[in-house]
């Protein structure tokens, strides 16, 4: 709860370390490159769509995450000759040695990368990333991309729906990196749960990196490392406004009985290791106070030692910033704490007491953090760990990357699982608004198609039910992608973290809540128009 403000005119969010090596990849896809290269087709003009197939944790949406960190690693893809040494000591020994000496050339400089940009509100089987060039190159590339994208938006999703949960006026803390698929995982965890919509983390480095705010409390191990008053050093504390330091253990206990007294609480019952431990800490942070109060009995010991701490220190012109609870029914004692806090705020006359913030932790998860919500609650702030950066509700977004096109031709993957066919040809996505102002559909049409316009009539098939044609009039047209990579370079103004997750939280707010509902929601419509559908169905025909 301790708290660091983002750095003023915080830039491009950076990677927490250098952008991945273009080693950071399936030997397949060396393979295939080496295959490309034998039969001159290294060169060739190819597209490839990068969309995932269902939308997660059985939601109606995801957030669209990972694109900055997938433009690093772009701009310095390239191989080095220790990678080169490394190529040829797995690949066939009888790979040519001119292909080793063609992979020095390669790099992405005749790549392009069109991509909706990062943080919004996206859908299966629309296109994330759109990517363009040398048929070698945007192969060798797929690894690494889907490794950059897929965490990045589950986890992002996944925090998304964990605000939804809490509603708007609940603090998010995430602290998840102990619990975390290592140090990476860990650093990736806090960046995209913050795009998602969390407001802290407790991850230090990310806070570095990233300029997210960081907050932190207390752990038990330090409320139950002190036994009892006598091991306080030092003892003294300055007042806010004053000279002369006062003997603040003695000050505390005297509250303590004041309080005891108030609380019906007997004074034998309360842990004076735990009251050491609160002390001292107010000593080390007066103007940062915090308790965790669930070592011990809440009500009969952390409740009574907090208060007494807390009015001790605004006897010397302090106030506390607030208390963690880690255990039991959270929503329960949140509500006996804020009336124990109103009582001695009335009786005290200390106004600011009634209103210190309860945070609370305790494995929450998704469903838990509904069922407090529903409850009903005075909890201030809600720290989420394991269930948030490991999914554990779906594991992986499941994202695929498909060819669609070489040389201009539009390439189909025909499959007895129909739900793997991929729609070919290169396209323009549009996001289709009605009239009460919310995104209706996804369209998905040719790039020769002309655009549609808003007011105008459309035909469209929609995913899973082409077979009826149906029509519909927007009341408002958006192509979704934008140009953000072209000639080796980005080429789009990259906003910061900060501006991300601003964007996440307003393209969830123009979303229809009943594609926001967690549970059940309405399915959005993803849909393509009657020239693509006319291509799918010729080119399946023709088993192409």
């Amino acid at each position: 709860m301790g708290e660091r403000d983002p750095p003023k005119g915080e830039g491009p969010f950076p990677a927490p370390s250098a952008p991945p090596p273009p080693l950071l990849s399936d030997l397949y896809q060396f393979s295939m490159a080496c295959g490309y290269w034998r039969g001159g087709r290294q060169g060739e003009a190819a597209a490839f769509e990068l969309f995932f197939r269902h939308n997660p944790f059985r939601g109606g949406f995801a957030l669209a995450a990972g694109l900055q960190d997938c433009l690093a690693f772009l701009r310095g893809f390239r191989f080095s000759q220790e990678d080169i040494e490394y190529l040829k000591s797995v690949l066939p020994p009888t790979t040519e040695e001119a292909f080793f000496e063609y992979l020095r050339t390669v790099d992405a400089s005749e790549v392009s990368v069109s991509s909706i940009p990062e943080g919004s509100v996206v859908f299966s089987k629309v296109p994330l990333l759109q990517v363009k060039g040398p048929l070698l190159v945007v192969q060798l590339i797929e690894t690494t991309l889907l490794c950059l994208v897929n965490y990045a938006s589950l986890v992002a999703t996944n925090a998304s729906r964990f605000r939804l949960a809490a509603g708007p006026n609940k603090k998010l803390l995430e602290l998840g990196l102990r619990r975390a698929q290592g140090p990476d995982g860990g650093l990736s965890a806090s960046k995209y749960s913050y795009l998602g919509g969390f407001d802290f983390t407790s991850n230090v480095l990310a806070g570095k990196l990233f300029g997210i705010p960081v907050k932190g409390t207390v752990a038990h191990s330090f409320v139950s490392s002190f036994t009892s008053m006598g091991e306080i050093k030092p003892r003294s504390l300055l007042p806010l406004h004053g000279k002369e330091p006062v003997d603040f253990p003695s000050l505390a206990e005297t509250w303590l009985s004041r309080v005891c007294r108030l609380l019906r609480v007997q004074l034998n019952q309360v842990n004076r290791g735990e009251l050491a431990a609160f002390v001292s800490y107010a000593i080390t942070f007066p103007q940062n106070f915090q308790g965790l109060v669930d070592t011990y009995c809440v009500m009969r010991s952390g409740i009574p030692n907090f208060c007494a701490v807390a009015l001790a220190l605004n006897e010397l012109g302090y106030r506390a910033i607030g208390l963690r609870l880690d255990s039991g029914d959270l929503a329960k004692q949140s509500v006996e704490i804020r009336r124990v806090f109103r009582i001695c705020s009335e009786h005290f006359q200390v106004p600011w007491l009634e209103n210190v913030p309860i945070a609370v932790s305790n494995d929450v998860s998704e469903q838990s953090l509904e069922e407090l919500s529903a409850e009903g609650n005075e909890i201030d702030m809600i720290g989420v760990g394991t269930h948030l950066v490991t999914c554990p509700l779906q594991p992986s977004l499941g994202c695929v990357y498909k060819l669609v096109e070489v040389n201009g031709c539009p390439r189909l993957k025909v499959t007895e699982d129909e739900e793997k066919m991929t729609l070919p040809g290169s396209k323009v996505v549009y996001r289709l608004w009605d009239a009460a102002g919310f995104p209706c559909m996804d369209l998905m049409a040719l790039e020769k198609e002309p655009p549609p316009k808003a007011g105008q009539e459309i035909a469209f098939r929609l995913l899973g039910r082409t077979k009826e044609a149906r029509k519909v009039t927007p009341s408002a047209v958006e192509t979704l992608h934008r140009l953000y990579f072209k000639d080796g370079q980005v080429c789009q103004p990259l906003p910061s973290l900060a501006e991300i997750k601003a964007h996440a939280q307003a393209s969830l707010d123009k979303l229809n809540p009943i594609h926001k509902r967690l549970q059940d929601p309405e399915p959005y419509q993803v849909a393509v128009t009657e020239k693509l559908y006319s291509l799918l169905t010729s080119l399946q025909s023709n088993g192409s």
